[in-house]
C-alpha cells in the first residue's frame, strides 16, 4: 500500500478545514480552537495545529492530508508538518484579495522545504466577488507550469478534482526519480 502525504496549506480562514473535511473518509481531526479576539470575528475558531483527513483511492494508495495553521503565530508548525510531505495545496480565498500577498508568502515557504509538486486552489469560486483565477496567476505572480484550479472548498467534486491534479504530478515525480 502506498502513502501520499499531502499539506494543505494557506492563509487565515482560506477553506482549509473546510476542503479536507469534504472529502475525508474518517472524522476530521482537528485542532480548532475559540477565537477571543474581536478583530477576527470573521470565524468563530481557528487551527492552531493543524488538520488531519484521510481517503482511500483503492487497495494501493491512500492519501493523507494534513491542514495547516493559517494564521502567523502559528506557523511553527508548517515545517513540522512538511515532512515527509510528497505535495501540497495553497489555498486561497478568491474574495479577498488582502490575504494575497499572505498566501504568496506561505507559497513560498512551503517550496523552500522542499522540491515537491503543488497546485493552487482559487476557492470559494462560487461566490460572485471572486476573482477568475487566471487573474490570481497574475497577482501571485505564479509560474506559467504552476497549476491554479478554480475551487468550491465545500464541494466534493471540486475537492476532488484539485486533489486528483496534484497526485497525478506527484505521481509523474516519482516516476521522473524511478526512472533517473
Amino acid at each position: 500500500m502506498q502513502a501520499v502525504k499531502m499539506v494543505i496549506t494557506g492563509p487565515f480562514s482560506s477553506g482549509k478545514t473546510e476542503f479536507i473535511g469534504t472529502i475525508s473518509e474518517i472524522d476530521v481531526v482537528s485542532t480548532e480552537r475559540k477565537i477571543s479576539s474581536s478583530a477576527e470575528k470573521i470565524k468563530e475558531s481557528t487551527t492552531v495545529a493543524m488538520d488531519f483527513g484521510r481517503i482511500t483511492v483503492d487497495e494501493d494508495l491512500v492519501l493523507y492530508l494534513f491542514g495547516t495553521p493559517g494564521q502567523r503565530r502559528f506557523d511553527f508548525m508548517w515545517d513540522i508538518l512538511s515532512q515527509g510531505m510528497l505535495g501540497f495545496v495553497v489555498m486561497v480565498d478568491s474574495t479577498k484579495p488582502e490575504t494575497f500577498r499572505e498566501a504568496k508568502r506561505i507559497l513560498e515557504t512551503f517550496e523552500s522545504y522542499a522540491a515537491t509538486p503543488y497546485v493552487v486552489a482559487a476557492n470559494k469560486q462560487d461566490q460572485e466577488d471572486a476573482w477568475d483565477p487566471e487573474d490570481l496567476r497574475i497577482i501571485l505572480r505564479l509560474r506559467p507550469e504552476v497549476k491554479i484550479l478554480p475551487c468550491v472548498a465545500i464541494d466534493k467534486e471540486s475537492v476532488k478534482n484539485i486533489l486528483l491534479e496534484l497526485l497525478y504530478s506527484i505521481l509523474e515525480q516519482l516516476d521522473e526519480e524511478d526512472n533517473a
